[in-house]
């Protein structure tokens, strides 16, 4: 059974993202804030923690929209490839923020993603808890976004009720206050041009 955690979002407590962090460690999903909504993730080098992720939306690997969050530029560049010059200018720009970026994946994204799987959402997220427990796990969080199956809301904003759908089949939920209920901005950098695929919280000129 998961444990509701709650941990202040501007001046996280070391004591409790250690248990966040050693969770996550040995194959941990977990539930936490970013700068738009609340998603549910795990460690980047924990397949079998991406797979259960995968299991509990009930979406194969391959075909599921999963994104890496990194904590700065440097990050991104380990796990993609083929960037150009005015992408990476964009990307400088507005990172952190509430944006996710499209891009060609490099051979160190695991295989889990999908052997097929050629590109991959990158975000840097502009909230101090996820880049604090990236910055303790020393590799990037995979993560997908929560749904609501409310018709009005499209995602749950409130941890609480977070934790009472997901208490069974998580490790752990961290309650940082209400999350937003507006997903980032899509952007496809594949190509030469940025691409705007969905407008989400943040502002995208073209």
């Amino acid at each position: 059974m998961a444990e509701l955690l709650e941990i202040n979002p501007d001046n996280p407590q070391e004591r409790l993202l250690k248990k966040v962090v050693d969770s996550l460690q040995n194959g941990g999903v977990i539930i936490f804030p970013t700068d738009t909504i609340y998603g549910i993730g795990c460690a980047l080098n924990q397949p079998k923690a991406i797979e259960k992720i995968c299991k509990l939306k009930n979406i194969k690997p391959e075909k599921m929209n999963l994104s890496i969050l990194c904590q700065d530029m440097s990050h991104i560049s380990e796990y993609t490839k083929n960037i150009s010059t005015p992408v990476f200018k964009v990307m400088k720009k507005l990172l952190p923020g509430p944006y996710t970026f499209i891009l060609q994946s490099s051979g160190l994204v695991p295989k889990i993603l999908g052997e097929k799987k050629k590109t991959i959402g990158i975000r840097i997220p502009d909230h101090a808890l996820p880049h604090k427990i990236i910055e303790m796990l020393g590799c990037p969080l995979v993560s997908t976004s929560i749904k609501s199956d409310d018709e009005v809301l499209e995602y749950t904003t409130d941890p609480e009720e977070i934790f009472h759908e997901y208490q069974n089949t998580v490790d752990f939920v961290i309650n940082a206050g209400y999350g937003g209920n507006i997903a980032s901005t899509i952007v496809d950098c594949t190509s030469d041009i940025a691409v705007l695929v969905r407008q989400g919280l943040g502002v995208w000129e073209d």
